[in-house]
């Protein structure tokens, strides 16, 4: 029998994690309005739909740009041809702009340090493989994004090691869980090559504080190591506070011209400010001349359809619309996350507070039958299998504390939304709240593979490399 590769015989991926395993059960039995009305309501999806009708509306009005001509002129000889994998300049260059544009114009970024890629995901894959050697570790501040583990590890085979951040203040970074994290590190063996950040923070719906970003540029200033800012929601702030970019700290710092900003990675997105994850456009944005010669050469591995970019940079070189747009976007992601908090609170159940993200950090600690991972998972199948809402353990976010889950607001309608939460507020009401699960959903559960689920959410990311203690 031929022998396959370790890649392909190994779990790596983290397929197995209940964020996945969620969307697996969804697929099953997805919520129609006219089709499916008891089916599942996915509000496990990041994903932002409140502003297809601005978009839409803007490609009737540019129909060459829809439809692949200049001037009036068909180009779809030219951009079905060749292109290299540097990408398209006038796209690079409104790129960059609106980056700068979303960030208030207080910090510039130049078009010939951006590498594109398909998508966040290849971004931050890009960049471990860049950075890390097989068995070098990056920092991640928990709760993290459940995609990380398969993003950052399965095929660089770098590691991740947490920063533990805790609920009693709010989740922020502290200089103490930075330092346990780098201590940790090294008395598993591990190189530390840096750190890596969402701002604003996926699950948490929270940009960095100022005071955090310090902290970080000071932390990898200190320990000479890299720092990645994923900032593919900053487009989504919607408090009123302004969006704050480690390319901020660095100017304030006065640190632009120096050896740290060659070590400041940012990576950015148009899968969640435009709602374009479909359209698969990422970017890499470094100082470090050989970090982009390398992640360029690299992104011929996953390079951005000219189509595309041709599409795009004359979506983006329309200032008028683009100021409209991220306007009326975060207007739009503010009174729905006001609808979901407020529809949570009549069921009894809070929120962290949030500014950002298409999503809340949902506290149902109160729930749990006992303050246990085991019975946060009881309470997630509950809600996935009776309430049919899927939504995300805290768990597989890598949460230290049970009781938490991440519930997206903006992939949906009002009227959908509306009914996900007098699903869940009837759940809540219920006369016992920890009843078992139905027998046929429990028939159901058999085939998640209980077992991989449960190694999943209760190993650390870098538990099988812990050394032997004697």
């Amino acid at each position: 029998m031929k022998q396959l590769s370790t890649k392909v015989t190994s779990n790596g991926h983290g397929q197995d994690s209940s964020y996945f395993l969620g969307w697996e059960e969804y697929e099953k039995n997805p919520y129609d309005e006219i089709k499916n009305p008891n089916g599942m309501i996915q509000m496990g999806l990041a994903e932002n739909q409140l502003c297809f009708d601005l978009i839409e509306s803007w490609l009737a009005k540019n129909p060459d740009a829809a439809s692949l001509k200049r001037n009036g002129q068909s180009i779809f000889k030219e951009l079905a041809l060749f292109q290299d994998y540097h990408g398209m300049p006038e796209f690079k260059k409104a790129m960059a702009e609106f980056m700068e544009e979303i960030r208030g114009n207080r910090v510039t970024f130049n078009p010939k340090k951006i590498v594109l890629a398909a998508g966040s995901t290849s971004a931050n894959e890009t960049l471990m493989f860049c950075l890390a050697e097989p068995g070098d570790a990056f920092l991640l501040p928990t709760p993290y994004y459940p995609g990380f583990d398969r993003d950052l590890k399965w095929r660089t085979g770098a590691e991740i090691v947490p920063i533990h951040c805790s609920s009693s203040n709010g989740f922020q970074i502290t200089e103490s869980a930075l330092q346990q994290a780098y201590q940790q590190a090294h008395k598993l063996g591990l190189k530390v090559k840096g750190v890596l950040v969402t701002n604003p923070s996926n699950p948490l719906g929270t940009a960095l504080t100022r005071r955090e970003l310090n902290l970080l540029v000071d932390f990898i200033t200190s320990k000479n190591i890299h720092l990645i800012s994923d900032e593919i929601y900053s487009g989504t702030m919607f408090g009123f506070e302004q969006f704050i970019s480690v390319m901020d700290v660095l100017k304030d710092k006065k640190l632009e011209n120096t050896d740290v900003t060659k070590r400041v990675h940012v990576v950015y997105s148009l899968s969640k400010d435009l709602g374009l994850p479909g359209f698969r456009v990422g970017a890499i944005y470094s100082n470090d001349d050989m970090i982009v010669s390398a992640a360029t050469k690299m992104s011929s591995f996953g390079l951005v359809s000219s189509q595309t970019q041709y599409l795009l940079s004359a979506l983006l070189s329309d200032k008028k619309f683009t100021s409209q747009y991220l306007e009326e976007n975060q207007k739009r992601l503010k009174s729905r996350q006001k609808r979901l908090v407020s529809g949570l609170e009549s069921a009894g159940i809070t929120c962290l507070r949030s500014n950002a993200g298409l999503f809340c950090w949902v506290d149902m600690r109160h729930l749990l039958d006992t303050n246990t991972f085991e019975a946060e998972l009881d309470l997630w199948k509950k809600i996935v299998y009776n309430v049919k809402l899927n939504i995300s353990p805290g768990s597989s976010c890598h949460c230290t504390e049970p009781g938490w889950f991440r519930v997206c607001f903006a992939n949906m309608s009002e009227d959908t939304l509306d009914l996900a939460l007098k699903r869940l507020k009837t759940f809540v009401e219920s006369t016992d709240c920890g009843r078992m699960i139905s027998r046929s959903s429990h028939e159901r559960l058999k085939s998640l593979r209980k077992k991989t689920v449960s190694n999943w959410v209760f190993r650390v990311s870098w538990s099988d490399r812990v050394p032997d203690e004697r």
